[in-house]
């Protein structure tokens, strides 16, 4: 008889529960995050734009953090200043200043980091800035303001969850072992098809056509998917599991915005595209 002594003693039954007691943590962690922002979200403008303001300096001191091995440096003041001032900006209606101060704060970063990954650490402010201004903007334009942001972030979401049940319970090919060596393609594609769903359903809800927004769910779910890749590749290209301690279950903020990242850049950048005087409106509608 080959038993493992760790079964005998018990240990192998400790491990279940220590699992379920991780998940109940994700669970409860996750809930707790999604009404808080939900809130942030619902209350108006300046609620939101302070949320996002924050997230953002968060996420600008983990990428510090991992990319130049630093807690504090010229690089973070410069970046945290970057995206407050473009949050500020975008609030009173001036997104094209906002953007403007993102690209000059990652100018400025990438000089002032030379010698300490200069070009990571100028992407840094992009990657932090960015979404930054896409999200406020949005959140902005009235009346359609909220219900754009609330579409963005239930095709990240509905993505999210849905590529983890599908990976799970399909499995199959790897979908990028170089990079994250537990997403397959029946998560992927999985991800993508619920956030077309989710977002078709949305926009029969709403109001608008469900063909054209359950398509835009599509679109966003790929991206999203593609950012959490990218963010995957930094922290591997590190050696680091995760970006951040300050979620309990989840690890940093880097890991719970990658998807909403891309995904919230692409959203404003397709609005900018269709109607910059409308942006919700041209987001949800068309037009």
């Amino acid at each position: 008889m080959n038993s493992d002594p760790a079964e005998i003693s018990g240990t192998a039954v400790a491990l279940p529960r220590s699992g379920a007691r991780d998940v109940a943590v994700r669970v409860a962690s996750g809930i707790i995050m999604a009404l808080v922002a939900g809130a942030l979200l619902y209350f108006g403008p300046f609620s939101f734009a302070c949320l996002v303001a924050g997230v953002a300096m968060l996420t600008s001191i983990e990428w510090t953090r991992i990319v130049r091995r630093v807690d504090l440096d010229a690089g973070l003041a410069v970046q945290g200043a970057t995206v407050v001032i473009a949050a500020i900006l975008t609030a009173f209606g001036l997104a094209a200043l906002g953007i403007a101060a993102v690209v000059a704060g990652a100018i400025l970063t990438g000089l002032l980091c030379f010698g300490n990954r200069p070009l990571l650490s100028a992407e840094g402010v992009l990657y932090a800035g960015l979404p930054v201004v896409s999200l406020i903007w949005l959140r902005e334009d009235q009346p359609h303001g909220l219900t754009a942001v609330l579409f963005i972030l239930l095709a990240v979401i509905a993505t999210d969850i849905a590529a983890f049940i599908f990976g799970r319970m399909i499995g199959g090919p790897k979908l990028a072992t170089a990079v994250s060596p537990n997403k397959t393609w029946a998560g992927f594609l999985g991800g993508i098809l619920t956030a077309g769903i989710v977002s078709a359903a949305f926009g029969q809800w709403i109001g608008a056509d469900p063909a054209m927004l359950g398509a835009s769910g599509i679109i966003l779910g790929i991206v999203a998917q593609l950012g959490d890749l990218t963010e995957s590749a930094l922290k591997r290209s590190f050696g680091i599991k995760d970006s951040g301690t300050i979620i309990p279950g989840h690890g940093g903020i880097m890991d719970r915005v990658d998807g909403l990242v891309f995904a919230s850049a692409a959203a404003g950048f397709v609005a900018f595209a269709v109607n910059p005087q409308s942006p919700a409106t041209a987001l949800l509608f068309g037009g």
